[in-house]
């Protein structure tokens, strides 16, 4: 590494100069020790502009703030875009492509949280939760046999994606012996030999299950992936649970199945437009559980894609090739 030190911006709601963010203390101190300086650029009070970006040679995104051509300016001296987690939808891959600029993420430290939340909307759901809890809490005790929940034992759970969080979900389900398929737009044939599930088209997977759970990509092909047809495919007893995306579903299209009973309920932790707007539909329905895309924010969470994307930062400033690149930065 060069004598001088790599700066690095850390672009992230709620950063303050101690290198505390929304999800808590990701390891920034650690970075000295590597001869990399950061700064804090919060982006909830400043925005990431080409100026705020001038002189770093790398910059950490931290939240969903758009990156691109803007952000890079004519003559940026951005030589690595990081993302702290694994989605990277935001970033214009082809723009730091073309001024040879690596984007990485950290796809793998939020796995296990990620299918653990998966998870727990799925029990959350099969069990009826949260009626059950507004019941205590308007002291309507007496009214608990009319919330009974669908269960688990005999239902059928639909995985939409086996990336690594949708594979990980897919063990964490065949090993509490649930019955599970799974839709992938590429065959996964070893994997779901190896775990004993069916892989089927969308529509089939949707027909056949009673739980679907989200954990696809957010991309031009996934956009709008659950839309009307497929509501009606899941059908009456079925219920749907995003993780993945918001985009991946048409928002309005599922709140008119949960009013009509096109379907029996869902469980978002996220949404098209977010924050959630407070005159949402979807907050006027007793059918649907919410999360404010956050439900995988643990110690073990923010200690292992911390990690993750830092080792990353610390890679490319090493001159070593980055373990998660997404895009292809060098001249063509």
């Amino acid at each position: 590494m060069s004598s001088t030190p790599w700066r690095l911006a850390v672009a992230a709601e709620g950063i303050d100069a101690s290198g505390r963010t929304i999800h808590g203390d990701i390891g920034l101190g650690s970075l000295a020790e590597h001869g990399i300086e950061w700064s804090p650029i919060d982006v909830a009070r400043q925005e990431l502009t080409a100026e705020a970006l001038h002189g770093f040679d790398a910059v950490l995104l931290m939240g969903e703030s758009p990156f691109g051509a803007e952000q890079l300016g004519e003559e940026t001296t951005i030589k690595h875009v990081a993302r702290f987690g694994a989605g990277f939808d935001q970033v214009d891959l082809a723009a730091c492509a073309a001024r040879g600029i690596p984007v990485t993420n950290a796809p793998t430290g939020l796995r296990v949280p990620m299918a653990h939340a998966a998870l727990t909307l799925l029990f959350a759901l099969a069990h009826q939760l949260l009626p059950k809890s507004q019941l205590v809490r308007t002291g309507r005790w007496d009214q608990r046999a009319g919330l009974r929940g669908r269960g688990l034992a005999s239902a059928t759970i639909g995985v939409i994606g086996l990336g690594g969080i949708g594979r990980e979900t897919v063990r964490l389900l065949r090993g509490l012996g649930l019955e599970v398929i799974a839709y992938n737009r590429t065959p996964r044939p070893e994997f779901c030999t190896e775990q004993g599930v069916e892989q089927v088209d969308l529509p089939e997977l949707l027909r056949r299950s009673d739980f679907a759970i989200l954990t696809v990509s957010s991309n031009a092909q996934t956009r709008h992936l659950i839309g009307a047809r497929e509501l009606e495919d899941l059908g009456a007893d079925g219920h749907l649970i995003n993780v993945a995306r918001g985009a991946v579903v048409n928002e309005r299209a599922l709140v008119e199945a949960l009013r009509e009973g096109t379907i029996a309920g869902a469980a978002l932790d996220v949404f098209e437009t977010e924050p959630l707007s407070t005159t949402s539909p979807l907050l006027e329905l007793d059918n649907v559980l919410l999360t404010p895309h956050s439900l995988c924010w643990t110690a073990d969470f923010t200690a292992a894609t911390g990690a993750e994307a830092l080792g990353e930062v610390i890679a490319v400033a090493d001159g070593r090739e980055p373990a998660h690149l997404v895009n292809d930065p060098r001249p063509s």
